[in-house]
């Protein structure tokens, strides 16, 4: 039985513009792996409107499950919560449950709940909120899509929330093996061996090491013992 997918989409200007360079797709993509979910694709977009709410849908409608990172906190740019709520044709307010998790992290840090910081509380009607150990202000969750910060360190945390409430398949297990010979070299037999086990992804990162050229060769698949014997087979192949 296959694994559920997923699909990731980035939202930020910021992203685009080269300034931050993401961390949360390399992240999320290990656990993913880890939980037996396929990450099938990742979409960055800017923060415009119709554009979230396009990618949102798109990827919605195509995978079993998908992440956003970005857009949610109490500046005029964090739109996210507005673009998925129009997404999904569902109204957005202000929430108690909330509002009372931002009330008592800012009683106890001694800061005032103003109406910049109640922007983090506006949640889509039918949404369940998705817990934030970090700063408090929560994701949430609407159909099969997972709305959480783009800051790294919140939108790890909020992964953890939100994996042990998904149902994931078989582990993505792997191996490397990594040879200094040139891809025109070793094409011809990783193509046979790609035919001969069909069921095994098998690629092949070139690398360039002090003038010499290689490559990196990976296996993955769900069976260990499959994924062990095509290793085997290819490491005397390209000795």
């Amino acid at each position: 039985m296959a694994n559920p997918t997923a699909a990731m989409l980035v939202i930020g200007d910021e992203i685009l513009s080269g300034r931050t360079r993401d961390a949360n797709m390399h992240f999320l993509a290990g656990e993913l792996t880890k939980h037996g979910i396929n990450l099938k694709q990742v979409r960055v977009v800017s923060d415009d409107r119709e554009a979230i709410i396009d990618g949102v849908r798109a990827l919605s409608d195509t995978h079993d499950v998908v992440f956003t990172s970005g857009g949610i906190g109490p500046t005029h740019d964090d739109i996210t919560a507005d673009c998925i709520a129009a997404a999904f044709d569902a109204s957005i307010d202000v929430r108690d449950d909330a509002r009372k998790i931002l009330e008592d992290h800012y009683q106890q840090t001694g800061h005032e709940v103003n109406a910049a910081r109640l922007r983090m509380a506006r949640i889509p009607d039918g949404a369940t909120l998705i817990d934030n150990p970090v700063s408090r202000a929560p994701g949430f969750t609407i159909k099969n899509v997972h709305v959480m910060a783009g800051v790294p360190l919140i939108f790890q945390a909020m992964v953890a929330s939100v994996l042990p409430t998904l149902t994931g398949g078989a582990p993505l297990l792997s191996q490397s093996l990594q040879v200094f010979r040139g891809e025109g070299d070793i094409a011809e037999t990783l193509s046979q061996f790609a035919e001969r086990y069909a069921d095994l992804s098998i690629g092949c990162y070139p690398f360039q090491k002090d003038g010499a050229f290689g490559a990196n060769i990976v296996i993955r698949g769900q069976d260990g013992t499959q994924v062990d014997a095509a290793m085997t087979q290819l490491s005397k192949a390209l000795a």
